[in-house]
């Protein structure tokens, strides 16, 4: 196999092309993992640098069955035909800028990140190119650097961001299809990333400030005695921006049976905590309490959350 074969996905069958994964985080090896291994690879953000034309790493799916994945780095991107990118929020307008000008103009970039804010900065980026946001419940983690779990089956739910991605959805998803993963289109998908920040809100900074999976935040007296003043704050900023409105009692309710149904489940943000990473806290809570500071609202206990656990490990400013 030629070196340059060896840079690049090539799918077989009618449609052709390759999927690039930007992120070789849990999320992004999940994806890689799943999908055929001819059918993706990963886009290095400093090809220089690369010690190896191939990443390895030890893959365990949802079944608990446990194998090898060996997946090309791209270091060409000419014939890519769809970008996950599976960064953390706050990487993810730097490390496009750097290989978004390899990548095809018409190639559908698919942003898969946590809470808000990084979707929409990248849009207003580059709002002549096909730009998508993606909303997951997949749960994936890697307890050692070169290992992926596969923590639990979830949805995936894709939807336009600009104007060149209408209508593209559909080609995406059959594209992903033989992941095995559930993958669904969404025309409201800022409602439906609004509704997973909500969630994300009311149980991530929790379980990193209590150093818990998310069902024992459940019990605890900071989350008892925050909760409702959250949801308040959530249910304020949803109705401002807009949004179908929810109660605070709704807004409670799916973040209580969400943090049940995952009792045993680290959070990223615990997880970036455990391992001395900046966490996407700006994305989330801190999100909230912007927005609702830019539309004349108050969120002191989002505010409060946000302080607190960016002093567990060092952020950058933004």
């Amino acid at each position: 196999m030629s070196s340059q074969r060896s840079a690049r996905p090539s799918v077989s069958g009618s449609e052709g092309g390759g999927i690039a994964i930007l992120g070789a985080g849990a999320l992004g090896r999940l994806w890689a993992a799943c999908l055929p291994p001819a059918a993706a690879g990963f886009v290095p953000r400093n090809p220089s640098a690369l010690s190896s034309f191939r990443l390895h790493y030890h893959f365990q799916d949802s079944s608990g069955r446990q194998h090898t994945v060996t997946r090309p780095w791209l270091t060409t991107l000419a014939d890519a035909e769809l970008l996950l990118v599976t960064t953390k929020a706050g990487d993810t307008l730097e490390a496009l800028n750097q290989i978004i000008g390899r990548i095809p103009e018409s190639c559908p970039i698919v942003l898969f990140q946590n809470g808000l804010g990084s979707q929409q900065a990248v849009a207003a980026r580059w709002p002549a190119r096909p730009v998508l946001a993606a909303s997951t419940t997949e749960a994936a983690n890697r307890p050692e650097p070169d290992q992926v779990v596969h923590a639990a089956r979830g949805h995936t739910w894709i939807g336009a961001l600009t104007e060149p991605a209408t209508g593209l959805v559909p080609n995406i998803i059959r594209q992903l299809s033989p992941s095995g993963l559930d993958v669904r289109g969404e025309d409201r998908i800022l409602e439906r990333l609004w509704g997973k920040l909500a969630i994300n809100a009311g149980i991530n900074p929790f379980t990193a400030l209590l150093d818990c999976p998310n069902g024992e935040i459940l019990e605890s007296p900071l989350f008892l005695d925050s909760i409702q003043a959250l949801c308040e704050e959530l249910a304020n900023l949803i109705a401002a921006e807009g949004l179908p409105p929810h109660s605070p009692r709704e807004l409670r309710d799916d973040i209580e049976r969400v943090a049940r149904n995952t009792a045993s489940n680290t959070s990223s943000m615990r997880g970036d905590v455990q391992n001395g990473r900046a966490t996407e806290i700006d994305f989330i809570n801190g999100y909230v309490a912007n927005r609702s500071r830019e539309l004349g609202l108050s969120a002191p206990v989002n505010q409060m959350l946000t302080e607190r656990v960016k002093q567990l490990v060092p952020h950058p400013s933004h």
